[in-house]
C-alpha cells in the first residue's frame, strides 16, 4: 500500500519532467529573452508610474539593458515554425515575416529613444513617460498581430 502512495509524487514528478520548453531550443530561448524584456521594462514603467521608487541609475542600466534585450529575441524565430512546444507565438510569424520584423525594427528603434532620452540629466520622470510608452505600444502592436494569448 504504501508503495501506492510512493508511485502516485513519482508519476507526476515524471509527467511534470515531460512537459515545458527546452531552454536550448530557439524556442525556449527566445521566450527566456522575452521574460527579461517583460521584468525590465516592468520596473522601468514601475519607476515612472510610482510603483517602485525611481533611482536614476537604475533607470538609464534599465534602458541600455531593454535596449539589448530587444535586439536579440529575432534571431531565435526560424524561417520556419518548430514543431512541438508551447509556443505563444501565431502562426503569421512565419507567414508574414517581413511585417514581423518591421514590428522588431519598431521595437527597437523605440528602446532606441528610450536610451537617448536618458542621456540628458538629471533625468526628468516627465521627459521619460513618453519614451516608455513608446515601447510599451510597440510591445503591444506586436503582441497584437503575431501573440496566441
Amino acid at each position: 500500500m504504501k508503495s501506492r502512495y510512493l508511485l502516485l509524487p513519482l508519476l507526476a514528478l515524471t509527467l511534470a519532467a515531460c512537459g515545458g520548453v527546452d531552454p536550448n531550443s530557439p524556442q525556449g530561448k527566445r521566450q527566456t529573452i522575452f521574460k527579461q524584456m517583460l521584468k525590465v521594462s516592468e520596473d522601468l514603467g514601475g519607476m515612472l508610474r510610482g510603483r517602485i521608487a525611481f533611482n536614476e541609475p537604475r533607470f538609464v542600466a534599465g534602458a541600455a539593458e531593454l535596449d539589448q534585450l530587444t535586439r536579440t529575441p529575432w534571431q531565435h524565430f526560424p524561417q520556419v515554425k518548430e514543431e512541438g512546444g508551447d509556443s505563444h507565438a501565431k502562426d503569421e510569424v512565419w507567414q508574414r515575416q517581413a511585417h514581423f520584423q518591421q514590428l522588431a525594427r519598431a521595437l527597437e528603434a523605440s528602446t532606441a529613444a528610450l536610451v537617448a532620452a536618458t542621456t540628458t540629466r538629471p533625468l526628468n520622470s516627465a521627459d521619460l513617460s513618453a519614451p516608455v510608452q513608446l515601447v510599451e505600444d510597440s510591445c503591444e502592436a506586436c503582441h497584437k498581430e503575431f501573440r496566441a494569448f
